[in-house]
């Protein structure tokens, strides 16, 4: 069975992630390293991607600014979203030539680690026809948004667990009008566990991609060889906020 590592980076700013990403996966289009998956809570945080439209964006930047809410325009596929704390969000860097070379089936297996996590909580959700990501009947809970370079993946999807979803107010998710939000708390009406969604969440990802996920801290990665010196402990560090 192959290998994934896992790297639960907790809460990090987007920008940092972002470069963290996209160095990653140049190692991994290299040989370099082996398949991961990365986990973060963002701060809040508004990013639009390469289909979106400024239009869907309700505000001024500024007073996204005056909220504490950054913004960024991004690479990944899909429109605008929302992220911030009490928000799963899963980086998958992987090599598809492992995994099928089929953008579409990455997707739909992206869609079910997410609904069979969501079951093993007793909520029912699936797929919605013609739309990305995961539904609770007309409630939208996890989204989806990828970029593919040389077949590895990047970006991935957000599953609200325990978060304010008032700021998704301020935008229209996913380019789609009146679509109504929800989260794991909302549908369940009770605090939700983080580390236990999250415990869940690799369990279903292993199941769905045929892999061991092997928890695994970023210092620990970039110190193995052969990547040693292609990106130092200490730029590591930098890239996100001194996590380890």
């Amino acid at each position: 069975m192959r290998t994934c590592s896992l790297i639960d980076l907790g809460r990090v700013p987007y920008a940092d992630a972002l470069t963290l990403q996209r160095r990653l996966a140049t190692l991994r289009a290299e040989g370099s390293l082996g398949d991961i998956l990365l986990l973060v809570e963002h701060p809040p945080v508004v990013t639009l991607g390469r289909a979106g439209q400024k239009a869907h964006l309700r505000c001024p930047e500024s007073i996204l600014a005056g909220l504490g809410i950054e913004f960024f325009e991004v690479e990944r596929g899909g429109d605008i979203t929302y992220h911030g704390p009490g928000q799963l969000i899963g980086y998958p860097i992987l090599n598809l030539t492992d995994h099928g070379r089929d953008v579409h089936r990455y997707l739909r297996r992206l869609e079910e680690v997410l609904t069979t996590t969501l079951g093993r909580f007793k909520i029912t959700a699936g797929r919605s026809s013609g739309r990305t990501g995961v539904w609770v009947g007309e409630r939208k809970i996890a989204s989806l948004g990828i970029h593919i370079g040389r077949w590895i993946t990047r970006h991935g999807f957000a599953l609200n667990v325990d978060m304010d979803l008032t700021p998704f107010g301020l935008i229209v998710p996913c380019g789609i009008q009146d679509v109504a939000m929800t989260s794991m708390a909302q549908e369940l009406s009770r605090p939700i566990s983080m580390c236990k969604v999250t415990d869940t969440l690799v369990e279903c990802f292993e199941t769905e991609f045929g892999v061991s996920v092997l928890p695994i801290s970023l210092t620990e990665l970039m110190s193995a060889e052969p990547i040693h010196g292609e990106l130092g402990i200490s730029e590591t560090a930098a890239l996100v906020g001194g996590v380890q």
